[in-house]
């Protein structure tokens, strides 16, 4: 059965701090493949500078070309808003019964996990794969040794999509920290200017 890392995100824009997790996933656990799955705009958010669904998984597309085991998803815009990851992997699992889907995660998110919705439904089903990330707070005692949740040695990234977008509205070369085609994309289309 294939096993399938399912890493989402908003993209806003996709960066190689992204790239660099997605390929020590595929390149150093057991997993398969890594569906980079971008995130939709909640409709019950600000919009604020949030670029549109179509033109992140762009970047996300422009991104991956490249690596054959890592693949854009836009499998959540087509599910109703507000979405949740349970409903999700439920659709995801029902869509492709032969794979095997996990969660991908940065440790930050593994230590507010018990606030996910259905997250023992998660845990029962499915795996998380955990990369390191510099944050505060504490793991949770029931999943500190957890048989299904793997901690994933790969490179601590904190280069942030929020950086990036300030840095180029404040008109400074962040070229090195993205993907040649998407920085050639964002230019072309003046993301992020104002």
């Amino acid at each position: 059965m294939k096993k399938i890392g399912l890493y989402f995100g908003t993209f806003n824009p996709i960066h190689i701090g992204h790239l660099i997790i997605a390929n020590y996933m595929a390149e150093y656990s057991d997993l398969d493949e890594i569906w980079m799955v971008v995130t939709p705009h909640n409709p019950f958010k600000k919009k604020s500078s949030l670029l549109d669904n179509h033109q992140r998984y762009e970047m996300v597309y422009l991104a991956t070309a490249e690596y054959p085991n890592i693949k854009p998803s836009d499998i959540e815009f087509k599910l109703p808003q507000p979405n949740y990851t349970v409903h999700t992997l439920a659709h995801l699992q029902e869509k492709y019964p032969k794979y095997a889907f996990n969660l991908i995660m940065g440790e930050d998110n593994l230590k507010s996990f018990q606030k996910w919705k259905n997250y023992e439904t998660i845990l029962a089903h499915h795996e998380l794969y955990v990369y390191p990330r510099i944050a505060k707070g504490t793991i949770a005692i029931q999943f500190e040794n957890h048989p299904k949740i793997h901690k994933v040695a790969a490179p601590i990234m904190e280069i942030s999509s929020t950086c990036i977008r300030k840095a180029i509205q404040e008109g400074k070369n962040i070229e090195p920290m993205l993907p040649p085609a998407v920085w050639k994309y964002i230019d072309e289309m003046h993301f992020y200017r104002s």
